[in-house]
């Protein structure tokens, strides 16, 4: 019988479906505990880029950005944007999209690699989404993630030498090369101990029954 599944997570920062599908996962997680308490789930998150060519000081707001990357009117993206603003409600997010500033996406995927180097990878990715999603602050800039890092207990002198260093580009470019492998071509994507994998954010009973699955497989 397994006492770890392992589950990968690829995702972005950007992406509001990301952040819905971890709630609707660490619900998941909560719930398969309650039956089985002794058996751990091991989240790791991996480097997924929307949009790699997206500036870092992106002039327009996120209704603009997206009319213009998705080809979309306003009035569509005023649609879709209420939409997910009432699906995240549903799992306990108060998006902000308002006021959201759009940015590229890099030096926070590797803000999560040098977290996961010092065991706080799922508090970085926790506080760079909640800061872009629900805090409208700027995820882009290094000084400003520096400042999120701080906030969740990492050394900003050593988190800002990891992130100007290039020592993590690899990590980035493994997960890509990863995800490339795997077919993966929209985000969230999760595998489910090397072998099942869920597309999008979906219910928590989908991640609950793969659990059952592995379990019994042993």
């Amino acid at each position: 019988m397994n006492d770890v599944i392992k589950l990968n997570v690829w995702s972005d920062i950007a992406c509001p479906w990301c952040y819905i599908g971890k709630r609707k996962l660490e619900a998941a997680i909560d719930q398969f505990h309650v039956k089985h308490p002794s058996v751990a789930i091991d989240v790791e998150y991996h480097s997924f880029f929307l949009n790699p060519d997206m500036p870092v000081e992106f002039e327009g707001s996120q209704r603009e950005y997206l009319a213009q990357h998705k080809g979309l009117d306003l009035e569509t993206v005023e649609r879709m944007s209420e939409r997910v603003t009432q699906i995240a409600a549903s799992v306990g997010l108060d998006y902000d999209l308002e006021h959201q500033i759009m940015t590229n996406t890099s030096l926070a995927h590797l803000a999560m690699h040098y977290a996961k180097t010092q065991g706080k990878q799922a508090e970085m990715k926790e506080r760079l989404m909640r800061a872009h999603f629900v805090e409208a602050k700027h995820v882009g800039r290094l000084e400003d993630i520096v400042a999120l890092g701080v906030e969740i207990g990492l050394d900003a002198p050593a988190m800002r030498d990891a992130l100007t260093s290039g020592e993590l580009l690899e990590s980035v470019a493994a997960d890509l090369q990863q995800a490339h492998d795997y077919g993966i071509t929209g985000v969230p994507f999760f595998v489910i101990q090397g072998k099942y994998g869920v597309s999008g954010a979906q219910d928590s009973s989908v991640f609950v029954d793969a659990f059952e699955q592995v379990l019994a497989e042993g």
